[in-house]
C-alpha cells in the first residue's frame, strides 16, 4: 500500500494566527524544500482533523490553500497529492509531448476517442475541406510524470490522420512528420474558462475550476490546414511564456 506523509505541525491555540493557516505553512515548507516531494500521498482532512484535534473544515480549508497555489492536486475519490513540478511551454511552434520531454518530464498520452467521420459544415470551413469529406476527430489525454495535464481535441483531415497506436505513443506533429506533412505555421488564441463536469473528472480538478485554453490552426508550408485543435490545461501544472519586444 502506497504511504501516505502525516506532516509534522505544531499548533499554537493561543497565537492570533489562524490555525488553518498554522497548518499550511508547515506543508509550504515541505513542499518547498523538497522534504515533500511531488506525488506524495498527504493525509485526508478527516485523518488530519482528528490527528491534530481540529474541526474538519478547518483542516479542509488548510488543504483547500494549497491546493489553490497549485502545491496540492485534491481529486475526489483519489485524494491529495503534492503537485508535481509546474511546467512552463515556450510560446512556439512545437508539440506539447516533445516540450514535456526536452524539460525533463516524461510524457504520456491516453487517446479518449477516435473517431472517423464525415466533416460538418462548421468543422469543413476550420480544416477548409470541402463538406462532407473525411476528416479524424480525436481526444487525448496528455500526463506528466502521471499527473494529467492536459485535453487535446484535434481534427486531421483523413488523408495524412495517424493511427489511435500511433497518437497512443507519439505527438501529433510527430505523427504528422512520419507522413511528410510539416507544420510550418500555425493561429494561435489563448483564452480561460471554468471547467466542465467531465474537464474536472479527467484532469483531477473540481468542476468549475479555471483552465487554460489554447485553440490552434496548424499550416504546411503549402498553406494547408493540417490540423485544428481546442486543448485545455491545468494553471496549477502548466503555463505560456511569452517573450516581448519593442518595435
Amino acid at each position: 500500500m502506497e504511504p501516505t506523509y502525516e506532516p509534522e505541525i505544531t499548533l499554537d491555540r493561543d497565537s492570533q494566527v489562524p490555525l488553518y493557516q498554522q497548518i499550511a505553512k508547515p506543508i509550504e515548507t515541505a513542499i518547498l524544500s523538497g522534504a515533500l516531494p511531488a506525488g506524495a500521498m498527504i493525509e485526508d482532512e478527516v485523518s488530519m482533523a482528528s490527528r491534530l484535534d481540529v474541526a474538519r473544515p478547518t483542516a479542509r480549508r488548510a488543504l483547500q490553500e494549497l491546493a489553490s497555489r497549485g502545491l496540492l492536486t485534491r481529486r475526489r475519490g483519489v485524494g491529495t497529492r503534492v503537485t508535481p513540478p509546474h511546467v512552463h511551454r515556450p510560446m512556439k511552434l512545437s508539440s506539447l509531448n516533445d516540450d514535456l520531454a526536452e524539460a525533463g518530464f516524461s510524457p504520456t498520452t491516453r487517446v479518449l476517442s477516435y473517431e472517423v467521420r464525415e466533416a460538418s459544415p462548421e468543422e469543413a470551413e476550420k480544416l477548409s475541406i470541402p463538406r462532407g469529406e473525411g476528416l479524424l476527430a480525436v481526444r487525448r489525454l496528455r500526463y506528466a510524470d502521471d499527473h494529467p495535464l492536459a485535453l487535446m481535441t484535434n481534427l486531421i483531415p483523413l488523408d495524412i490522420a495517424p493511427t489511435w497506436q500511433e497518437l497512443g505513443e507519439n505527438g501529433l506533429y510527430r505523427c504528422l512528420a512520419a507522413r511528410g506533412v510539416e507544420v510550418t505555421s500555425a493561429r494561435q488564441v489563448i483564452g480561460a474558462r471554468g471547467a466542465s463536469a467531465k474537464e474536472a473528472e479527467d484532469l483531477g480538478e473540481e468542476e468549475g475550476a479555471p483552465l487554460l485554453t489554447m485553440e490552434r490552426t496548424g499550416y504546411a508550408s503549402d498553406g494547408r490546414v493540417v490540423e485544428f485543435g481546442q486543448h485545455v490545461y491545468r494553471p496549477s501544472l502548466y503555463s505560456f511564456h511569452f517573450s516581448l519586444f519593442t518595435s
